[in-house]
């Protein structure tokens, strides 16, 4: 009778989680961001295993498991900050997977994080702007100059679509059919999405397709569809520089960031009528849980016009 399978000796910890990205990598697909979220969440980890004169991951226990996370805890950024819920959340997440992967892949016995809880994050609302206000956002952009047309285009695909700011900058121009009112955005995983745009976005993108891009386009431009300045594809920083510049001009600048406009896509439909569902395939989110976030924001919205409306809601005195 054979026993359970010998496990093998262990690379050290950086080793093996070079490893574990490989896999993620290659075996699950994860985004370029995400990726990079878990290696610095693992790199610290590793750096707190050699504080601690750990050389081996798979000799890591759950008491050690419970003083990390109580150090992640207790951590703060590079700026001073103690990390919040969410990022301790995160980072124990990263850990938990890499110890699977460890005992799936024989390099250790046992898993020591399969018995710890998870911290508990508060629930936090998206900070959705106002119809009225988004309408202010989008009219900030004057001009018919090549950036004042691009920048319109963005704006307008950002609300008329729900995009991510990632998905919105690598967009080229063949994922637009102006025609058909589509957009083709690649989200979380490289997953594949079709969303409809109307006709104001439809004739921002031609009109930056016709009369902007043509000027800023250089041989180095590829199909991007958004382009900086230098004819590159426009990044990230620079979009939310450039939605932040509009936010101060209509005194929203307090009230953004770089997902609001997908906020306000979201809450809106659902305000609108849209069922979650759809919401849901719009946006791109794999569960339904990540969408019904939205529907709280709601609620909330008619708890207080409940309280502010109703003559008995607040008691009699």
């Amino acid at each position: 009778m054979t026993g359970p399978p010998a496990v093998t000796a262990a690379p050290r910890p950086v080793a093996a989680i070079g490893r574990y990205l490989d896999h993620l990598t290659v075996e699950r697909g994860l985004a370029a961001n995400t990726l990079a979220a878990y290696r610095r969440d693992l790199d610290r980890y590793a750096r707190w295993l050699a504080e601690a004169g750990v050389t081996d991951p798979a000799a890591a226990d759950e008491d050690l498991l419970v003083a990390y996370l109580g150090a992640l805890r207790a951590g703060r950024t590079a700026s001073g900050q103690p990390y919040r819920a969410s990022s301790v959340a995160r980072g124990l997440a990263a850990v938990r997977g890499f110890h699977r992967f460890l005992v799936r892949e024989r390099l250790a016995g046992s898993d020591p994080s399969r018995q710890l809880g998870s911290p508990k994050i508060p629930s936090t609302l998206p900070k959705a702007l106002t119809v009225e206000e988004v309408e202010a956002l989008l009219g900030a952009v004057a001009g018919d100059g090549p950036r004042a047309l691009r920048d319109r285009a963005l704006l307008e695909v950002l609300y008329a679509a729900g995009l991510r700011v990632s998905e919105a900058t690598a967009l080229d121009v063949d994922d637009v059919d102006l025609e058909e009112g589509l957009v083709r955005a690649f989200g979380k995983g490289s997953r594949e999405r079709l969303v409809p745009i109307g006709r104001t976005a439809r004739a921002a993108v031609a009109a930056w397709l016709e009369r902007g891009r043509p000027a800023l386009a250089r041989p180095r431009s590829g199909p991007a569809l958004l382009l900086n300045a230098r004819g590159e594809r426009l990044s990230r920083q620079g979009c939310w520089k450039l939605l932040r510049a509009y936010a101060e001009r209509v005194g929203l600048a307090d009230r953004v960031s770089p997902h609001v406009l997908r906020h306000s896509f979201a809450t809106h439909l659902l305000a609108g009528g849209a069922d979650i569902r759809s919401v849901q395939e719009l946006l791109g989110h794999a569960s339904l849980a990540t969408t019904q976030v939205y529907t709280r924001l709601g609620h909330e919205r008619l708890l207080e016009v409940y309280l502010l409306a109703h003559p008995r809601a607040r008691g009699a005195g």
